[in-house]
């Protein structure tokens, strides 16, 4: 159960559904039982979405998007004419998600039923880039910030910037489940052991990882425990190293 701050009761737990979607997102329907409502997170396609939430009978009432990038972005405007969903979406980058409703920067708060997910400011791979964190659910939905075992490419923002995301990310609790929005992680586990070639735990994630791929499972969601200890971008030791370790991924 998570536990709503503002008046110190207990909820029941969200339910997520993780939704693949093009080549290798991940879309989430997040739902709240005691109160009927549906939100999705970065919808870059709508038809699976809409499916997936009339395979449940959950009516989506919110769209919630962490930068403007197409493939999170691109079903907006089918779910909201389907659904009259609102669009809560980054200010910083309003101009780019002509679909949004509601803007949202650092320190604003959104809501499922009673679940209230904290919004952070985490550019870098876009200019306006936020992350939702739920705080009393230990829940954090990173858009493409934060993979498993990895982190965004730098498109928009520099290296002090993603290494900023990265210490708030580590700062979290280890039990904090993250809902990255790519199946990137044996790409990402194959560079952390070029990056930390000695390190054990890096290598029996590799190890899981390719076992769990070969057989067609997913790998996310993470926790925030198992990224500090196998994510060399979370484990950098300051800003050059990140810049380094993200050229060096970028190339390969």
């Amino acid at each position: 159960m998570g536990l709503d701050a503002e008046y110190g009761q207990l909820v029941m737990p969200l339910e997520i559904v993780r939704i693949p979607a093009l080549a290798d997102n991940y879309i989430f329907l997040v739902h709240d039982d005691a109160s009927g409502e549906t939100v999705v997170v970065d919808p870059g396609a709508a038809d699976p979405v809409l499916v997936a939430a009339a395979e449940r009978g959950w009516t989506i009432g919110a769209i919630w998007n962490t930068h403007w990038h197409p493939d999170h972005t691109g079903g907006n405007a089918a779910i909201k004419a389907a659904t009259g969903a609102t669009v809560i979406a980054p200010a910083a980058e309003a101009a780019k998600i002509p679909t949004a409703d509601q803007l949202v920067s650092e320190g604003d708060t959104v809501t499922i039923g009673h679940h209230r997910a904290i919004v952070l400011e985490t550019p870098a791979h876009t200019a306006g880039h936020v992350s939702f964190h739920f705080t009393g659910d230990a829940l954090l939905f990173p858009g493409d910030t934060l993979f498993a075992m990895g982190c965004g490419r730098l498109f928009e923002g520099t290296a002090d910037q993603m290494f900023a995301a990265m210490r708030r990310f580590s700062a979290l609790p280890d039990a904090t489940t993250v809902y990255c929005a790519h199946e990137y992680t044996l790409s990402n586990a194959r560079y952390a052991a070029v990056a930390e070639p000695d390190d054990a735990d890096i290598a029996g994630r590799l190890a899981a990882v390719e076992a769990l791929r070969a057989a067609g499972e997913a790998t996310v969601p993470t926790t925030i425990g198992e990224e500090r200890a196998t994510n060399p971008f979370l484990r950098a030791r300051d800003a050059a190293q990140l810049a380094e370790r993200r050229a060096a991924k970028d190339a390969l």
